[in-house]
């Protein structure tokens, strides 16, 4: 743990930012846990929407189709809450 500890604290690299690579790593090796877990990481530490976004489509551009199916994991979770107060409405009727 404490090699894991040494390289999440921050250094020329803020903690956020390792994060968000940890999370495009996560999307490129079809990771759906690590794909969770360093997306809430990342906004534990402040990462915006967009910020989270940006680098989930910087690791499909690097590894092509079969990351871009894993971005859908980072979409429903992102935008979870949003679909659910939306569709709420509509499942009372």
């Amino acid at each position: 743990m404490d090699f894991v500890n040494k390289v999440e604290k921050n250094g020329a690299l803020d903690a956020k930012t390792k994060e968000l690579i940890a999370l495009s790593i996560g999307i490129v090796k079809n990771c759906e846990t690590c794909i969770y877990y360093h997306l809430n990481e990342a906004m534990k530490l402040g990462a915006s929407r967009e910020e989270i976004l940006e680098a989930a489509w910087v690791a499909v551009l690097m590894d092509g189709g079969p990351s871009l199916a894993h971005l859908e994991y980072v979409i429903k979770a992102l935008y979870a809450p949003l679909i659910k107060a939306i569709n709420e409405p509509y499942s009372k009727q």
